[in-house]
């Protein structure tokens, strides 16, 4: 049983450490095609950066998942405001009033989201493995 365990194990990492290069490589890609398009039109604007941005934190993500074994939650979030921000960014003439509103408090929510989960890390920590995030 113990042979079943440890072979399903390295199965699983196996599957694992594949499908996290497979995410650094598609994003190391679309950073090298958003920065062909940059180049290309000569034009670099703000929904660019926030994109290269949230490319950098999906492989900054990948490359602590690596480094550590686990992911802070942090992480998703971050990306999801940035996200958000490029979205009201990009869309801004298009977008009404509530709409607007709507997507401002989800960006306050996920902000004092990030503020509590820190303030728990720094108020009740796990042991050791906290200080190495």
């Amino acid at each position: 049983m113990l042979k079943i365990k440890k072979a399903g194990y390295k199965a699983l990492s196996l599957v694992e450490h594949t499908a996290l290069f497979t995410i650094a490589l598609l994003t190391v890609i679309a950073m090298a095609n958003e920065v062909w398009i940059v180049f290309k039109n000569w034009e670099v604007t703000l929904a660019d950066l926030l994109l290269l941005f949230i490319y950098l934190e999906v492989f900054a993500m990948v490359g602590l998942y690596l480094k550590s074994g686990r992911l802070p939650v942090r992480m998703p979030l971050y990306i999801a405001v940035v996200a958000l921000a490029r979205y009201m960014i990009l869309d801004m003439k298009n977008l009404d009033t509530w709409r607007m509103l709507g997507l401002s408090a989800s960006i306050l929510i996920i902000v004092i989201a990030i503020l509590v989960i820190r303030y728990g890390h720094i108020k009740y920590p796990y042991g050791n493995s906290d200080k190495e995030i």
